[in-house]
């Protein structure tokens, strides 16, 4: 029987599943409507479309390392119960290694490859696991960072709440700088810069800034001659706050995250570079549900 894109639209409709498996469902059923659906239902595939519309700002954030290489990703569940499920463990830390394994840029690239040892995709595991534990869950985002020359660290900070990878470029290949790529992570847990250096802030963003600070200056009765004198110190320590090379470093305050880098190198006798950095902390721009439980039991009790 002729599947049309009618017939596949209607059972999408019906179930709530994927347009291909659909359409394969409606091809190994002969073109039956009602067996199609039961045969989406078996697969769990419709399960897990009706779970989609949940809110899934739990989860756990996955980072990890090999050689140059370092990957984070985050996968979201709807509460954190699940975050501590084997089964949910174990499929973050398989898809971390597939995005380790391969030069993989984005999300709906990861989707597409080959799940390790199952025959499914990273899409059908995904969905495969949204069936067998039951909430929804979203492969939400990835960073892949390849060093090329020198060292990736990657950090883990609250069992999977705050994920970090720190890029050393060098051609140094001391213990020390593995040592401090790692402590640099740790940093960028703690410290959550917004930018690496001054240079990557929106020119936008320092005139903003520049702009609150000049208005508080003159409130506060300064004269307007020395505002910009003020201004300057002031911007200066703003960069200090949120530019990473610019930072207090958290193992030693006295001193900023360039000069240590810049001190090991010396040591060293190599140039080392803090390069790049990422930081996902878990669930981060996602708007979750607020429960009113006095609503609740208001509603109840009518």
């Amino acid at each position: 029987m002729s599947i049309t894109a009618a017939m596949v639209s209607e059972l999408r409709k019906k179930t709530g599943a994927g347009m291909m498996d659909c359409k394969k469902a409606l091809t190994e059923t002969g073109g039956n409507m009602d067996e199609a659906v039961d045969f989406l239902r078996k697969k769990g595939l419709a399960a897990a479309a009706k779970k989609s519309g949940r809110v899934a700002a739990e989860g756990l954030i996955t980072a990890g390392s090999a050689g140059t290489v370092g990957a984070l990703v985050e996968i979201n569940a709807e509460t954190d119960f699940v975050a501590k499920n084997e089964a949910f463990q174990a499929f973050a830390t398989g898809v971390l290694q597939v995005v380790l394994d391969n030069q993989v840029a984005d999300v709906e690239a990861l989707k597409a490859l080959p799940y390790p040892e199952t025959g499914r995709t990273v899409a059908e595991e995904l969905t495969h696991q949204i069936a067998t534990i039951g909430e929804n869950m979203d492969l939400r985002r990835l960073q892949r960072i390849d060093a090329g020359q020198g060292v990736v660290a990657s950090y883990i900070h609250g069992a999977g709440k705050i994920g970090v990878l720190v890029e050393l470029q060098t051609a140094a290949s001391d213990d020390k700088v593995a040592e401090l790529g790692k402590q640099l992570a740790m940093h960028v847990a703690a410290a959550a810069p917004a930018y690496l250096q001054r240079d990557d802030v929106p020119s936008a963003v320092v005139e903003k800034e520049k702009e609150i600070m000049r208005v508080k200056a003159l409130e506060s009765g300064k004269p307007e001659n020395i505002v910009e004198k003020i201004i300057t110190g002031q911007i200066n320590k703003y960069f200090g706050e949120v530019c990473l090379i610019e930072q207090a470093f958290v193992v030693d305050p006295d001193q900023k995250v360039g000069k240590i880098v810049a001190a090991l190198a010396k040591e060293l006798g190599s140039e080392i570079t803090l390069s790049s950095y990422a930081r996902f902390q878990l669930g981060e721009g996602i708007e979750k549900k607020e429960d009113d439980f006095a609503a609740e039991v208001a509603a109840l009790s009518k």
